[in-house]
Parts: structure tokens; C-alpha cells; sequence
């Protein structure tokens, strides 16, 4: 199915191309706008099929518990993360000793994605804090990470938790729709979802949680 969505975007985006190199003379700069949009459409459309690929994938991943380090993750996380652009000023709060008995490569793509999304969101704040820590709730330890960026209304909480609603415009933030909050994040730490909290241009908070060893999934 994946293949066959492809194979048409492909040539949509191909044949604009061409029409641009082979005719662009001849087109106006509306048509140019056109044409453009058209590219950007079609890439964006193959972004939604790899996202829904992942999506699919980490619902069937069996899950295999160890001792993780989750301060270590993160911190690997956010070194990679200063790398992609030095110039931005992020303090990076990261708790100590933060370990769990957890699938690695899930809780692996959990921390990115949900990294990932605080850098994002973060990122038209001249001065911004990403945090990773821990809390506790009915006598369970719960795993946060919270950021002052743009934040979101709490009355559309629930559109995070749907594939493709989006509480920001793309011109606003890129993305597809299906990231951390409501796709890996969501089902990944172990069938069990998360919550999150925030205010608009006050940062959020994502809280999640491990299910413990003894405990079916």
C-alpha cells in the first residue's frame, strides 16, 4: 500500500520539476507559486505515509523490558539536538539517575520524539529551557518533559491525542500531525498513554509512564 501511494507522488512531484526546468521561461511568477506548491503538497503527503508507517510499526513491536537510563538518553538526545543548530540558546535540565525497567528502543524513540517536539516548539523563543525529570503519582513513578515554549490551549488537549489534528499551523511549526504527543509517545512507553499540560506561550509538559514488570501489557 505504501508502495502504491508513492509511486503517483513521485511522479506528481517529477513532472512539476520538469515543467519548471523545461518551461519555467515561459511561466509566469504565479504559475511558478503554483508549481511550487504543488512540489511542496506532494512532499509533505510522502512525510504523512513514512509517519503512518512508524505509527503502524511501533504498535506491533513486542516489547522487551531492561534497566534503561533514561538520564543518559536524554542527554545524548540533547547534545544532538545543540548540534543541529549551535546558535540557539537552550538550557538543557536534566535529572540525575532517572532509570527504568523499560524497552529500550521504545522509550529510545519516546525521549527523541518528545525532545524533538520541545526543541520545535521552543524555537521562535530567543531564550528557551528544556527540562526531563521525574515525579510520583499514586505511588508510581512518572516521567516528564516540559519546555516554555509555544505551548497550546488546554481546551483542544484531546486533538493531540488524534492522528493528523495539529494545534499549530505549519507555517507556524512543521510537522504532519502524527508525532510524539499523540503517535510513538502515545502508545509506546508500554500501551499505556500519557497526559499532557500546557498554556499558550507558557511551554507544556508531557508526563508518561513505564508499565511495571509484574503488570500485563
Amino acid at each position: 500500500m505504501s508502495h502504491d501511494l508513492r509511486a503517483p507522488l513521485r511522479a506528481i512531484n517529477g513532472f512539476a520539476q520538469a515543467l519548471l526546468e523545461d518551461c519555467g521561461a515561459q511561466l509566469d511568477t504565479v504559475a511558478h507559486g503554483y508549481l511550487d506548491r504543488v512540489r511542496a503538497a506532494s512532499r509533505r503527503m510522502a512525510e504523512l505515509i513514512d509517519h503512518l508507517l512508524n505509527l503502524a510499526r511501533i504498535a506491533r513491536l513486542p516489547l522487551e523490558r531492561k534497566p534503561v537510563d533514561l538520564s543518559e538518553m536524554v542527554r545524548t538526545i540533547a547534545g544532538e539536538l545543540g548540534e543541529t543548530d549551535p546558535a540557539r540558546r537552550v538550557e538543557f535540565v536534566i535529572q540525575d539517575g532517572m532509570k527504568a525497567q523499560a524497552d529500550p528502543v521504545l522509550a529510545a524513540m519516546v525521549l527523541r520524539n518528545l525532545m524533538d517536539n520541545a526543541w520545535k516548539f521552543t524555537g521562535k523563543h530567543p531564550a528557551a529551557r528544556i527540562e526531563f525529570g521525574a515525579t510520583v503519582r499514586d505511588g508510581e513513578p512518572v516521567w516528564f518533559v516540559k519546555d516554555d515554549g509555544a505551548g497550546f490551549d488546554m481546551a483542544y488537549v484531546d486533538n493531540l491525542f488524534a492522528p493528523f489534528q495539529r494545534l499549530h499551523t505549519t507555517a507556524d511549526f512543521a510537522g504532519t500531525g502524527i508525532g510524539a504527543r499523540h503517535g510513538a509517545a502515545h502508545r509506546a512507553p508500554a500501551r499505556r498513554a500519557g497526559w499532557i499540560e500546557g498554556a499558550v506561550e507558557q511551554g507544556a509538559t508531557y508526563y508518561f509512564t513505564f508499565e511495571m514488570a509484574n503488570r500485563e501489557t
